[in-house]
């Protein structure tokens, strides 16, 4: 079975079972909508549920704890739920129009207009959750992504992996990612062979799945990863990604992750999990067109060295990281 919800509206259909992981026009507003499994989306929504019960239980407790208020003490204004009381894998918080109107605006300033995609920042599905399993992990877990790839390319789903030679504690990782991805259903079958110690698995030919699987589960790991950073320094913040902007000539562009600081602060993330050297002078134009500081647009690419980041990144004027160096170089900023 399968589920749309159109987080504009509110609208919710349940389209043809073979549409999961692709996106739809709503049927009420018309805005494009990621149809998931009912199963997961209602485990999901569960989820959601149970942790804003346990959050309202812990509020009514410190509230019947807190000294009653005098007349003297005003109660003060009601204001939005922080940062730290959202669970930033299991929210549509970022997903509003509000939550983007202070970027479209920066953009707009310029003479910019920026449109951004709403769903691209919407946690409640699994993209972000097996985006930072796989980032967090992706020299261990990169041979489940090739052959995952290989397999969209060829147009052949199956495939299998001897985990013979493996260490037991990787063994047993690169199971559970597999499981994790069977549970999700980027996996549409999944089964291990314990005696031979062979995975042998079919991944989803969605077209959302294949996008994901082809690089766009970099952007949603580098989202994420700024999030919780920004988040756990206590900044406020606004974030899109997928965001297309229009220039005054007409000129397209698209950023992969973009965030918007409350004290006005740029930060653009490019993610190439290809081959990106041919795109350093169109990047290094879009930088100085949009005037941000080279050290706040960075480029997340796979397949570097750090001793290669840090040579890219002396010779052009753009910050040029691996996966496992974007934290320590936004901790040098921020």
């Amino acid at each position: 079975m399968a589920l749309l919800r159109c987080n504009q509206c509110g609208h919710v259909a349940e389209p043809a079972a073979d549409t999961v992981g692709q996106h739809l026009p709503c049927p009420h507003c018309g805005t494009s909508v990621p149809v998931y499994d009912t199963v997961l989306f209602v485990r999901k929504v569960l989820q959601q549920y149970f942790a804003l019960r346990d959050e309202n239980t812990r509020l009514k407790d410190a509230l019947a704890a807190a000294p009653a208020a005098t007349e003297e003490a005003p109660a003060a204004p009601a204001s939005a739920p922080p940062l730290s009381d959202i669970d930033l894998h299991n929210s549509s918080h970022f997903a509003s129009e509000a939550q983007h109107a202070a970027i479209q605006q920066w953009f707009a300033r310029r003479q910019i207009e920026a449109r951004p995609n709403r769903d691209a920042v919407d946690t409640t599905g699994f993209y972000d959750e097996i985006a930072v399993a796989l980032g967090d992990h992706y020299e261990l877990y990169r041979e489940v992504l090739d052959k995952i790839r290989w397999g969209h390319k060829k147009d052949i789903p199956q495939f299998s992996l001897n985990l013979t030679e493996r260490s037991q504690k990787d063994g047993q990782a690169l199971n559970a990612f597999c499981r994790q991805l069977h549970d999700s259903a980027f996996l549409s079958k999944y089964f291990y062979q314990k005696q031979d110690k062979i995975i042998r698995a079919s991944v989803q030919t969605a077209p959302a799945i294949r996008a994901f699987f082809a690089g766009e589960w970099l952007e949603w790991y580098a989202l994420m990863k700024l999030l919780a950073f920004f988040r756990d320094r206590g900044l406020g913040f606004s974030c899109t990604r997928n965001l297309h902007i229009t220039f005054a000539n007409e000129d397209l562009h698209e950023l992969d992750v973009f965030f918007l600081l409350d004290d006005g602060t740029p930060v653009c993330v490019e993610c190439k999990t290809g081959e990106f050297r041919a795109d350093i002078d169109k990047m290094l134009r879009l930088r100085k067109r949009l005037g941000i500081d080279r050290s706040q647009f960075i480029v997340c690419a796979l397949g570097l060295s750090d001793e290669q980041a840090a040579g890219l990144s002396g010779t052009y004027e753009l910050s040029f990281v691996t996966p496992a160096g974007l934290l320590p170089h936004l901790a040098r900023l921020f």
